[in-house]
This record gives C-alpha cells, structure tokens and sequence, in this order.
C-alpha cells in the first residue's frame, strides 16, 4: 500500500517570519545589550558625548542616556523596550536614565550566561524578582538621616548636572538658581508641585555663566505694535482666550451692498466692534494684554493709542504660567469684565537678544512661576544646558516629595550588592544562581563609573567591596584626571532614592520581560 505525502499545512500570512526558542531568546538579548552598550560610556561625570545626525543632517550632541535612545530610531522590538526603560525613568524621577538602561543590558548579559547553563526562563524571571526586592531594602537602608535644606538640594541637583556639559564651576552656580527655583513655587497650598511653574527659555549669545533666575515667565514674543510701551511698571494684566477681530458667523453669508452709504455703515460697524475690544480693556484698567489667539491691526493699533502693551499667539502652556504667575483667569469673552478677572505683576519689559524680543513678565502677584533663562555660546551648549537643568528640576523635586536621598557615585549599587549575596546563600535551589548574577548586574554600574573615570575597572570593584566592608560606604569619586574610592557623601555625590528605586524597578520588569519571550512572529 502507497504511502499517502504529507501537504505542508501554512498556518501564518506568507511572508510572515518565525524566530522561537532559544534563537528568538539569543535574538533579543543580544538587541537589548546592543542598546545598553550604546549609552553605557555617557555614564557618570566623565562619561563621553554622542554626536547623533538625522536624515535630514540635524545634529544632537548629548550624553543624556533618554535623548540618545529617543533620537537613535531604534527599531527592533525588544530594544525598543530599553527605550521605554529609559523613557519611563525620565518621565517619573528626570534622571538616572542611562543608569536604568545599563542595568537592563547587564540583567538580560548574565540571563543569557543563565540560560547556557541550562537555566529555565521562568527560574531566572523568580531569581531576578526576589533579588530586585532585596535591593528595594537595601536602598531604604541607605537612605541618609538629613535635613533636606538649600545646601544639601543643591548638591543633589549640582550631582545631577555633573559632567551633562556644564563644567564644575558652572554646575555650582546653576545647581543654586535650580534649587531656589524650586522652593519658590514648591508646596503652593496643596502641597503639589506642577513642573511647569518652573520654566526654561534658552538664548545664544553669552556663557553659561550669565544665566538667570526670572522671577516670572519669560516669553519669546514681541509687541504686536511697534508703538507700544517697551516697559510697564505696577502692571494690571488680561489673559484671553479669544480673537481681537471681527466676529464672524457659523455659516458662509453674502451681503450685497448696493450703496455707498450701506458700504459705509458696514465699515463703521466693523470698526466699532474692534474699538470696542480697546475701549473695554482700557475701561478695566488692564494695561498688558496676553492673547493666545489673533489681534487684528487695527485693534492692535487702538491698544496703543490707550498706551496698552499686547502680544498675540500665545501658547497654550504660556498662557497657564501667565494666569498662574499673575493671579488672572483666562478670559474667552470681554463681557463684564470684572477686576477679579485681570492679574497683577511688578514690571512687564522688552528686552532684546540679538536679533529677538523677549517679554520679561516679573513679580507676579500669585508668585507660582519662574523662569530659567538660560544662556550659552552655540545652539548645541544651549540645549545641552537644557535638558542638564531639566533633569536638575526633577531631581530636586524627587528628593523633596519621594523619599529623600542616598550616597551617589556608587555607593548605593554596592551596598545592593552586597545585600544581595548575603541574602542568596539563604535561597534555596537554582534561583540562588539568578539571584546572585542579578547582584553582579548591579555590580556593573560602579564598575562602568570607575572605566568612565579612568580607573582600572577590576581594581577598583575590588577596592569598593574592601572600603564598604570596612566602612560602610564606597563610591567612585571623579578626581582631577582620574578617579578615587572615597566617601560621596562627605563631597557632596548625593542622588534621589526614587532615581535607584525607579531603576531598580524598570530594569527588572524589562529584562524579565524579554527573557520570558521564547518566539516571535513577525509580518512581513
């Protein structure tokens, strides 16, 4: 009897790939330390820049570990979630990205030693699940017993901004405007904080040096008349939500006008309306008029002849830093305008840049907004600067609201570690084994930090176990052209513990979710 062919049995589209077992396991690994070895050298504050070009020959040069991932159009799916990684870190704490990302490559490195040594994934995902708990502890108990005043919150922001392109000297004088910053608008009765009372406007055109803290909002816009005042002291401000123009209706009309007289009322309607707007501002009393929306000529020209200073096409986000930093409400109708309705601020002024207008809007009334004005010698040291300062806001706020502070450069990844090796020879089975390689992921952050430094890497873990046994505490100190073992707190190294928690927890969640992928299918 003939024996009957098997017929292929196609169950995906063709076309369509197929990576499973342990090849799919190697693919993504291997995607995800990629990604982790690209930022690995921004570490620490002397880590190395990345100079990124697009397609369209935009240059980024940065070693913030978010910005690099963000802008290095990552594609493949498993290494797009270090990105996310990375991301999530910023968004929830402003630092330790690329601390976070590091961790994740080092987590999914020795997972795949795991896995050659015959390791089920589902072991690895517990080891590295109980081991990330025992780091949670471990940075509880490093946190430091101190008052969190201005001095110690400049040091947390300066630590931040180290080596993010500002210099030592620079850092310091930019870590004090961070932290005053902060303090005036932090806790405004509810006790929140909203991050865009603190703003960030940057200019070419001096050293870094010559940045500002504006007690207010600054504004890239200028006069929408050039008559106008250039500077209104003691000033009663309107923020509006609607157009100085003539009102149109719902649906597209047509007049027919078949006289001169009827061509004149139509203009002598048309031009009290755009009076009117004038005249109701000028009646209130308002004498600076911030408009998110269009200003006709000719009102603008009225609002100068009352000796009103306007600006037009505000944005959204400018509009709310206004009312908030003046005590205004945003305004969508003129209609009985009332003196509860307009805002107060000390000084509204013109200043010029270069080229450019900026509207310097200081000493509101509410007092629930200031500005960073930041300034540098090109477009690339400028946002460089930004996004340092950025990061330094976060950070600050993190160590007020979530938590308070542990020793940086460091010295909390090895006490981690060390937490974690002594409490895995308690742990019983092969999970030990995961357990233990997740203390010496960790273990890779002040290793990096000792390359980056110039340090022989061996030699100084070696030197941080033996000073943390003895004392306690261990970090890499950034000294002259290399780097030393020493005591971060004593010189001021010191971090948020939301920025070591928020790492600890994404990393883990990241890499175990990678090591669970055993196929993939991909369409064409």
């Amino acid at each position: 009897m003939a024996s009957r062919m098997q017929q292929p049995l196609y169950i995906l589209a063709e076309g369509t790939n197929r990576t499973h077992g342990r090849s799919a396991q190697d693919s993504n690994i291997r995607a995800g330390k990629a990604v982790a070895e690209a930022v690995r050298t921004t570490l620490g504050p002397r880590g190395m820049d990345k100079m990124l070009v697009d397609s369209s020959g935009e240059v980024v040069i940065t070693n913030d570990g978010a910005t690099i991932l963000e802008k290095m159009d990552i594609e493949h799916p498993a290494a797009q979630m270090i990105v996310e990684v990375s991301q999530t870190q910023e968004e929830e704490v402003g630092d330790g990205t690329t601390t976070a990302a590091v961790l994740t490559g080092e987590l999914l490195a020795h997972a795949e030693d795991l896995l050659d040594d015959d390791l089920h994934p589902t072991v690895i995902v517990e080891g590295y699940t109980e081991a990330a708990r025992i780091a949670q502890e471990a940075i509880d108990d490093m946190v430091l017993d101190v008052t969190l005043d201005d001095d110690l919150l400049r040091k947390v922001a300066e630590s931040s901004m180290t080596g993010k392109g500002t210099g030592d000297v620079t850092a310091d004088v930019l870590a004090k405007h961070v932290v005053k910053a902060v303090q005036m608008v932090h806790g405004d009765g509810d006790g929140a904080f909203h991050r865009d009372d603190v703003r960030v406007l940057t200019r070419t055109g001096a050293s870094s040096s010559a940045t500002e803290l504006v007690e207010g909002v600054v504004l890239d816009k200028e006069p929408v008349n050039e008559n106008m005042p250039r500077a209104v002291s003691d000033a009663t401000v309107a923020v509006l939500d609607m157009k100085l123009d003539v009102r149109k209706g719902e649906v597209d009309t047509e007049y027919n006008i078949t006289s001169v007289d009827q061509l004149t009322a139509a203009i002598d309607a048309e031009d009290k309306e755009l009076r009117g707007y004038a005249a109701a501002l000028k009646d209130a009393g308002v004498d600076v008029v911030f408009c998110t929306k269009s200003i006709d000529d000719r009102v603008a020209g009225y609002l100068a002849d009352a000796g009103i200073l306007a600006f037009k096409s505000v944005k959204k986000s400018d509009a709310r830093a206004l009312a908030r930093a003046t005590g205004a409400k945003r305004l969508g109708s003129l209609s009985d305008l009332d003196e509860s309705d307009l805002g107060h601020v000390d000084s509204v002024s013109i200043r010029t840049f270069g080229d450019d207008d900026l509207a310097f809007v200081e000493g509101g009334s509410a007092a629930k907004a200031v500005t960073l004005f930041l300034r540098g010698g090109t477009e690339h040291v400028v946002d460089e600067l930004e996004r340092a300062i950025q990061d330094a806001v976060d950070v600050v706020v993190a160590a007020i609201d979530k938590g308070g502070v542990v020793p940086g450069a460091g010295a909390t990844e090895i006490a981690i570690a060390d937490r974690i090796r002594s409490e895995a020879a308690g742990i019983e089975g092969r999970k030990q084994l995961a357990v233990e390689a997740y203390a010496d992921a960790v273990e890779a952050l002040p290793r990096t930090l000792a390359e980056n430094t110039g340090m022989d890497p061996i030699d100084a873990l070696v030197d941080l176990r033996a000073r943390y046994e003895n004392e306690g505490i261990a970090g890499i100190i950034s000294s002259g052209r290399t780097g030393e073992i020493g005591d971060p707190v004593e010189l001021g190294v010191i971090d948020p513990v939301a920025v070591k928690r928020e790492a600890i927890e994404s990393a883990t969640e990241a890499a175990t979710m990678i090591v669970r992928i055993d196929d993939v299918i991909a369409a064409k």
